[in-house]
């Protein structure tokens, strides 16, 4: 095997292994709607956890009810790295979800949906 082709080969591992370190993406770990309960006609707060930092300041997360209809909710930081606390509104009995978009501090978009339940 020629020089060329060694420095080609070990270009090509260095850009796999790079690649892989920058492929992160902010992924839901747990979430407090998984083991609480939203209870009806009160406002709640949802806890998400991440696996990596987030921006929050770029970050968006709606309330999606029957219909698709999408409501901006707020959120904040919480207090430990990759937690994000969601402000939710009084809600009726029904199905719902929180579809995020979050960024991670490294810049990646995860663009996903929380389905939920309130109970009567």
């Amino acid at each position: 095997m020629n020089l060329f082709n060694r420095f080609l080969c070990f270009l090509l591992f260095l850009l796999s292994f790079h690649s892989t370190q920058l492929s992160a993406h902010a992924v839901v770990t747990e979430h407090s709607l998984s083991v609480g309960v939203v209870n009806t006609h009160q406002m709640s707060q949802v806890k998400l956890n991440f696996n990596s930092s987030v921006e929050v300041g770029l970050s968006q997360i709606f309330l999606v009810r029957t219909g698709d209809i999408e409501e901006a909710l707020p959120l904040k930081a919480g207090n430990t790295h990759g937690v994000v606390l969601v402000d939710m509104p009084a809600l009726d009995a029904g199905k719902y979800a929180l579809h995020y978009r979050i960024f991670a501090a490294d810049g990646h978009l995860t663009d996903d949906i929380i389905h939920f339940t309130v109970q009567p």
